[in-house]
């Protein structure tokens, strides 16, 4: 049984001569195994603890020589092993959660005297240099002859780039790396991401450029990807819409879309309230939706897009007379801020609330509006715009609503008033 972590040995009768440890631990590889005692002549269960300093190592007994185990903070890769003689005590930290749990497992049975079958042991011999080394942060491969088959990614990794492997699917193996900030999956075949992605808990970056996907999941949207994911590029795949919860990823603050087949734009992408960079150039957006307006943006990019000229005259309308008791219960929960969620309402009226629509009056509609399409500049939501067109346009149409046939003559009436002017 083996184990690469960083270590620190204690000697608990430091404090008696008035001198404290250092606090700080070295990278090594702990070894569980027999060993022959020379003057006993007898085989014991041993540790070897080996360190860049001491490659040979240093061994201590563990049968009934464990005093206490350490554990609290084993999730967070740290435990400390108590030993009886000598009164050392063996501090880990900066270890994998699961092989940790596993080694103290071993150490246990080792303890116990257990020799049987199921305690894994290892041949105590000197490490080789590499083993010792600090913990690998940064890895990038591009090329497929360079992908790791046989061995694990360094638990340590940080950053993480694999592209130009052809791979169709997300390694599981990469999804175990629990301090990985960037994750670049860019230049593969990946057609669907799993939703364990969003337990990437310190996730900040993910790009996925020039990949096969087809669809961003709902799961992903309402998963730890909301606290943590900052810069997200899925530019150069083949997404037709993003689902509704995509604004729950509220930290975004570079987002990159362009190159897809993009339909249309999250409903509410307005309250991603942290976004900075947006581009979503070369799509087949017709119009922006209506909460476009509220972003504050450094720079946008929507070059490429099928805008066409909107005609406030050209309208959808959708009202039914009287508003059905839905509408009406669905507006009022809106307007009035009462609290809903899954344990109160079913999950598909929730889904309705959540795409609910702003009138320019201030109130909600849901499935009872009317719908028209006006030009913005741009610049009102961007400190740089890319130009839209090829004839230098910054001005973009974006969807409005309206709750009743008086608001959208409201509407109509400012239109008529400014064209006069």
């Amino acid at each position: 049984m083996k184990l690469q972590c960083d270590v620190e040995v204690v000697n608990r009768m430091l404090p008696t001569y008035g001198m404290k440890s250092r606090g700080k631990g070295a990278r090594a590889v702990l070894s569980i195994g027999r060993h022959l005692d020379k003057v006993t002549q007898r085989t014991n269960i041993y540790l070897l603890i080996c360190t860049a300093k001491d490659k040979a190592g240093s061994k201590y007994k563990l049968k009934e020589n464990i005093e206490k185990f350490f554990t609290w903070f084993v999730e967070e890769g740290k435990a400390t092993v108590r030993l009886k003689e000598p009164a050392v005590d063996v501090c880990l930290s900066k270890a994998d959660a699961n092989s940790l749990k596993n080694f103290l497992s071993a150490a246990r049975l080792a303890h116990r005297g257990s020799e049987n079958d199921t305690l894994p042991l290892s041949t105590l011999t000197p490490v080789r240099a590499r083993d010792v080394e600090k913990p690998k942060k940064k890895l990038t491969i591009v090329s497929k002859k360079d992908y790791p088959l046989t061995s694990n990614f360094p638990y340590s990794l940080e950053q993480l780039q694999v592209s130009y492997c052809k791979l169709s699917r997300v390694d599981m193996r990469m999804l175990s790396l629990k301090c990985l900030r960037r994750l670049d999956l860019s230049n593969n075949h990946i057609k669907k991401l799993p939703a364990t992605i969003g337990d990437l808990g310190c996730l900040a970056e993910l790009v996925l450029h020039n990949n096969h996907l087809e669809a961003f999941s709902e799961a992903l949207c309402l998963s730890s990807l909301r606290r943590t994911l900052q810069l997200l590029d899925l530019s150069h795949n083949c997404l037709q819409g993003l689902p509704a919860q995509f604004c729950q990823l509220r930290e975004l603050v570079n987002l990159k879309l362009d190159h897809n087949r993009l339909l249309r734009l999250p409903f509410h992408i307005g309250q991603l309230s942290k976004l900075r960079f947006l581009s979503a150039a070369h799509n087949k957006l017709p119009f922006l939706p209506g909460n476009f307006r509220q972003l504050s943006l450094e720079n946008l990019d929507l070059f490429g897009n099928p805008f066409a000229q909107p005609n406030p005259l050209d309208h959808t309308i959708q009202l039914t007379f009287p508003l059905t008791l839905q509408e009406m219960a669905s507006r009022a929960v809106i307007n009035l801020r009462i609290p809903y969620g899954p344990r109160v309402l079913p999950a598909h009226l929730c889904r309705e609330l959540e795409l609910a629509k702003a009138c320019d009056c201030g109130r909600a509609c849901l499935g009872s509006y009317i719908q028209t399409a006006v030009n913005v500049n741009l610049h009102s939501v961007s400190h740089t715009v890319v130009l839209v067109d090829d004839m230098g346009g910054t001005e973009a149409p974006v969807q409005r609503h309206f709750c009743s046939l008086t608001c959208y003559s409201e509407f109509l009436d400012g239109c008529l008033q400014r064209s006069l002017r």
